[in-house]
């Protein structure tokens, strides 16, 4: 079986995001880019799928910018066979939709014909948690999202979905889609002599044309804008007056 790993490259989540003046978006300029931290969980339970023997090849497919070909090596070095970047924009500001990105993943599924995808369950910059489940209606695939466990038994995926009441696990059949969530499994650090040999595996480099996918943005960011501070706290000094700050000021009981 062939795992196909949709990755991204988003800003590293140990750095902070500064909206740019205008408000049009984020400062890109001179910040740390890294793989989407979800899609590396996925990555490296698609490996970990392969040393199972569960899995034979594991692929990693980037759509967006050249750079992400950064990304890809990452994978190559966590320990995927191959990878493939879809250059869909040149404008390292300008984010593909998740639509036009579930368009392309669609077009390389019917040709690598894998029997699973593994994605993250969301990118960090946009929190958009929908790619996925897109790919899943375009291919008419069974999809499994939030996944905290997966065990791929025949042609089934056994799946543990984190929900708002607990877990619940469900049955797939295969080929399906499975969005995975930050339980599923701690990834690995790719070693220096797995990054030396992650520059000779290969990487195809194609464009949104070749696939015939039309990424001209359908959403429109109006404005962005930081999180609002939080105010400073306030010690009361009977539990009388903390009854009445609920009460009359802040208005929850």
């Amino acid at each position: 079986m062939k795992v196909l790993v949709p990755v991204k490259r988003v800003i590293d989540y140990n750095v902070k995001v500064r909206v740019k003046a205008d408000g049009s978006g984020v400062d890109l300029a001179n910040v740390k880019m890294s793989m989407n931290p979800f899609d590396e969980i996925a990555v490296e339970e698609a490996i970990r799928l392969k040393e199972a023997g569960k899995a034979d090849e594991v692929v990693a497919v980037s759509i967006g910018v050249k750079q992400a070909q950064e990304t890809l090596r990452t994978a190559l070095a966590m320990g995927a066979d191959r990878a493939i970047l879809v250059v869909a924009a040149e404008d390292v500001t300008k984010d593909i939709e998740p639509l036009a990105v579930a368009k392309i993943l669609a077009a390389v599924v019917a040709e690598e014909n894998p029997g699973l995808v593994l994605c993250g369950k969301q990118a960090i910059d946009n929190d958009m948690n929908a790619t996925g489940q897109m790919l899943a209606a375009l291919l008419g695939w069974s999809q499994a999202t939030f996944a905290s466990e997966l065990a791929v038994e025949g042609d089934s995926a056994i799946v543990t979905r984190e929900v708002d009441g607990g877990l619940q696990t469900i049955k797939v059949q295969m080929p399906a889609i499975v969005t995975v969530d930050l339980r599923l499994n701690e990834p690995r650090y790719a070693s220096l002599p797995n990054i030396m040999k992650a520059k000779k595996k290969p990487l195809d480099e194609k464009t949104a044309a070749d696939y015939g996918v039309d990424v001209t943005p359908r959403l429109s960011v109006v404005k962005t804008v930081e999180p609002g501070t939080r105010k400073a706290g306030v010690k009361v000094g009977s539990v009388d007056e903390l009854i009445a700050k609920l009460k009359d000021e802040a208005g929850v009981i």
